[in-house]
């Protein structure tokens, strides 16, 4: 199995990225993923959307399986077989904050649980905290948290990288922007 990164948005498909999928004779990837890599498939390769994500573990060893963003960032890279990265967005978001990458500590909050501690831990010692959220993430509540710990540091919510509406939004913890349905999340000093 090969498990390839598609790129966080349009255009961030590397070149490996395209030749596997271009070579592939069996795809599987939601329907966003393979939106983005559909000029690179081949007429001839069977594409399925991915239905139960639970039973990636049991597709043939030659299945090519498509990733959103990079699939060593909250992503399938847990899967048995080689991984192709895709440019995440991580590596979006640091670009268009100017923050370098070493400076940030990546937390996933998408489908999983808050931990403030773990966040405020982070931010104590100096690094800049990159947060996956999704709807059910209280961005606020968060941030509420922060500054009563004497955390108060800038906040930037990017959501839809590049995409046409791609959009950033700076404030702060004490005021904190909204980071609607799938968002990325910086919190620190930037």
């Amino acid at each position: 199995m090969i498990i390839v990164g598609v790129g966080a948005g349009p255009q961030m498909l590397t070149a490996q990225a395209a030749q596997a999928v271009a070579q592939a004779r069996l795809i599987y990837g939601s329907e966003r993923s393979i939106d983005l890599v559909k000029r690179h498939i081949d007429p001839g390769c069977v594409v399925r959307v991915i239905e139960d994500y639970k039973k990636l573990h049991d597709l043939p060893e030659d299945a090519v399986v498509l990733s959103t963003g990079d699939p060593m960032l909250s992503g399938l890279g847990y899967l048995k077989g080689r991984v192709i990265p895709g440019i995440s967005s991580l590596q979006v978001a640091c670009a268009r904050l100017k923050i370098s990458q070493l400076k940030v500590v990546p937390i996933t909050v998408h489908g999983r649980s808050l931990d403030p501690d773990a966040i405020a831990f982070e931010l104590r010692r100096g690094k800049c905290v990159f947060l996956l959220t999704d709807d059910s993430t209280d961005l606020q509540s968060l941030c509420q948290y922060l500054e009563s710990q004497g955390l108060h540091r800038e906040v930037a919510t990017l959501t839809d990288l590049g995409y046409p509406e791609e959009r950033i939004d700076r404030s702060n913890t004490t005021c904190p922007p909204r980071a609607p349905g799938l968002s990325c999340v910086l919190i620190g000093e930037f």
